[in-house]
């Protein structure tokens, strides 16, 4: 408990409470909430606007598709191998150094940019909206980034003029090879929370994993699951709740928190000891101000921070098909979840959820009915082949 009073401590005293208009704007730029992720639209030298995923897990910005519309053009290129989250492949991308970025009115010169090969992650698919990439943490060097989740805009300001608006609390960063990360507490119930070393990570569409070692264990209630798609490959592992995690002071009320298997995050962890991420789920519930160039970021609750915490309690994992029929998909289905016991396999496709037409229904609608429990089934209406059927899953029991 002492050492949990001496971080509460030191969070206070990094906290800012000086207001005031003094601020050299740089530039603004709107984004839109596509899930939990950030999607910025964006220039590379003279290429047609492309639509990113702003992930500050990422060291440089990647490019991982591109379709018969979108023009660009890279300069001199190497082929590299990426290493990343996953297991079982390995990713090629030709990397291209000395380019210009620019979103909004804002240019970032002398970018490296990766060029995937093959398209592992189907990003447009997976959120149903045109995604061509991912933008990196170069985004977030040598100004002041304000995301601001309420408005949906980012403004960029100029560091050594800055001032903190009321309300946020500071957090110090830890900055190593273009990547931030900051500590958080874990709560597992009896005795004192954990502390955990966390990559800050805008593109990792869950609430956060955590490795398992001798101070953070896995939950007695879990479930075997999916956890997503890495640079090398699927990662799955248990999710369960943790009774809370303290971020920047916050208490975040059970939190579903993922555990990859070991297998999924051997690579990185060689690089540096970290014992897990935090991710959108968490991080979009609060504006963010990262002042990277003085190693802190700046945080304030917002609308959606007293949003319960869901997870996939159907156990399907589904993505939306961009030539027709444009039926979502399901491409994964969990072990002993609702979905394979109610008769559902890979490949399936769904024509209706709970009257909801698939043909027009948005992908994360139809991700709502999988998160939400109810005592009624989930009714489901499945294309397989030329043949329908109707499934019924019991989506009663949660974790």
């Amino acid at each position: 408990m002492r050492a949990f009073l001496l971080f509460i401590a030191v969070v206070l005293f990094h906290s800012v409470t000086m207001a005031g208009n003094h601020r050299s704007k740089i530039a603004s730029v709107p984004f839109e909430v596509v899930g939990t992720y950030i999607v910025v639209k964006a220039r590379i030298n003279e290429s047609s606007p492309l639509n990113f995923i702003l992930d500050s897990g990422l060291g440089s910005t990647i490019v991982t598709e591109l379709s018969a519309e979108d023009s660009l053009t890279l300069r001199h290129s190497d082929k590299i191998t990426l290493n990343g989250l996953g297991k079982g492949k390995e990713i090629e991308a030709m990397i291209s150094r000395g380019n210009t970025l620019q979103a909004g009115k804002i240019k970032f010169v002398n970018q490296m940019v990766n060029l995937l090969e093959e398209d592992i992650f189907n990003l447009s698919e997976f959120t149903g909206k045109k995604i061509n990439g991912l933008l990196g943490s170069d985004f977030f060097q040598d100004q002041v980034v304000w995301i601001d989740y309420d408005k949906e805009r980012i403004t960029f300001y100029e560091s050594s003029s800055f001032v903190i608006p009321n309300g946020y609390v500071a957090i110090p960063l830890i900055i190593k090879d273009n990547k931030m990360y900051s500590t958080m507490l874990v709560s597992q119930g009896q005795g004192k929370p954990a502390e955990a070393k966390m990559l800050i990570d805008t593109g990792a569409e869950l609430a956060a994993w955590l490795r398992v070692h001798d101070n953070i264990r896995l939950p007695s209630k879990k479930i075997y699951g999916y956890i997503g798609q890495g640079l090398n490959g699927e990662i799955k592992g248990h999710l369960g709740r943790v009774p809370r995690l303290y971020f920047g002071g916050h208490s975040l009320h059970n939190p579903v928190v993922s555990f990859p298997d070991s297998a999924c995050i051997a690579d990185i962890m060689q690089d540096i000891e970290r014992d897990g991420t935090v991710g959108s789920q968490i991080l979009s519930r609060f504006n963010l101000i990262f002042d990277e160039p003085n190693e802190l970021l700046y945080i304030r609750p917002n609308h959606n921070f007293r949003k319960p915490f869901r997870y996939n309690i159907a156990g399907m994992e589904i993505v939306k098909q961009q030539t027709l029929p444009y039926l979502p998909e399901i491409y994964y289905v969990w072990q002993q979840s609702p979905a394979e016991r109610a008769g559902i396999k890979s490949g399936d496709m769904i024509l209706e959820i709970n009257g909801m037409n698939g043909f027009n229904a948005d992908i994360n609608d139809i991700r709502h009915f999988f998160e939400n429990p109810s005592r009624r089934p989930l009714i489901v209406t499945i294309l397989r082949g030329n043949q329908t059927f109707q499934a019924k899953l019991d989506i009663n029991q949660t974790l």
